[in-house]
């Protein structure tokens, strides 16, 4: 009789010790069979280009009167570091270009060195004292690299003050976003002074981004291949109605002998066609100002590669390729 219940003991304790073997296996199961709920989805998310512009802390002596010289930059904040340092980059290329004028160059870099040398002399005290120093915001940065140029400014202003001119002398630029999202993103960079001659001068420079590559896209880029020679037409045709309807000469033969035709690689993607953007003196005088022609995207499916087509003019492309292929 003991036997027995030892052997049902037994039998009963082997039972209990196997549904409990068992047990993970089905929770095991029952969670497998949950796990796709807790899939995360891909992020679809489109690149955009966001943000404002902030002005740069110059420091100008201090002045009276309607003549005092005026010097303003703004630089670009976004959400693309890339994009805003090119811009900063562009900025300093523009001040080199309007200030390269012989002694103020010289001018600039003594006070490039000069700042350097400063620069240097703070360091060892901080390591020496162990302070760490309050981190420069990026304006503030960009206003260390600019103040060279300033300096040269307020000398030329100075300089020609010294001669008798009563002009004020007056230098801005400024970035703005164009286009915030894709394919390319635009930031232009308006530029305008004047710095005592007969007239003012101003710039319109596009800057577009491929922000998926991080990277500047060049027009050339944008043509497919073997498409370059064909909007060079459309330009062209574009350039000879402009010099007709504006009266600018008598016949395009004539007008070219003094301004000839050239593509311009300052374009961006407006909403309508492709812009074209010529500068002072490129294609014509002074007084014509910053020409400026825009190619419909109609004209362009053939052209422009489709990824870079806005959204609609990418749908009239594909409508173009089907009717083709179905002829």
């Amino acid at each position: 009789m003991l036997k027995n219940k030892s052997a049902l003991t037994l039998s009963i304790l082997i039972s209990a010790l196997a549904m409990t073997a068992c047990q993970p296996k089905a929770d095991q199961k029952k969670n497998t069979d949950q796990a796709p709920a807790s899939v995360v989805a891909p992020d679809t998310t489109t690149l955009r280009l966001e943000g404002s512009t902030e002005k740069v802390p110059v420091q100008l002596k201090e002045c009276h009167g309607n003549s005092c010289p005026e010097f303003s930059i703004d630089r670009l904040h976004t959400n693309q570091f890339v994009v805003d340092d090119m811009i900063d980059a562009e900025i300093l290329k523009s001040l080199d270009q309007m200030l390269d004028i012989g002694q103020l160059k010289k001018d600039i870099r003594v006070d490039k060195d000069h700042s350097r040398a400063q620069n240097s002399a703070s360091q060892v005290v901080q390591e020496s004292s162990a302070v760490q120093a309050p981190v420069k915001t990026a304006a503030e940065q960009m206003a260390v690299q600019i103040q060279p140029y300033v300096n040269a400014f307020q000398a030329l202003d100075q300089e020609l003050k010294t001669l008798g001119a009563s002009s004020q002398l007056k230098l801005s630029i400024s970035p703005k976003i164009l286009n915030s999202d894709g394919p390319l993103v635009t930031v232009v960079l308006n530029t305008s002074s004047f710095m005592g001659g007969a007239h003012g001068s101003s710039a319109q420079s596009y800057y577009n981004f491929d922000l998926k590559k991080q990277t500047l896209l060049p027009l050339d880029q944008l043509i497919q291949p073997g498409q370059k020679a064909q909007l060079e037409k459309l330009a062209y045709a574009a350039f000879q109605k402009w010099v007709m309807d504006a009266r600018l000469a008598s016949s395009i033969s004539e007008y070219e002998q003094a301004w000839k035709f050239h593509l311009s690689n300052n374009y961006y993607l407006a909403k309508q066609g492709l812009i074209l953007q010529y500068g002072e003196y490129d294609i014509g005088p002074y007084v014509v100002g910053l020409p400026r022609f825009e190619l419909p995207y109609a004209q362009l499916q053939d052209i422009l590669k489709k990824e870079y087509l806005p959204a609609p003019a990418q749908q009239d492309a594909s409508a173009v390729a089907a009717s083709k292929a179905g002829s």
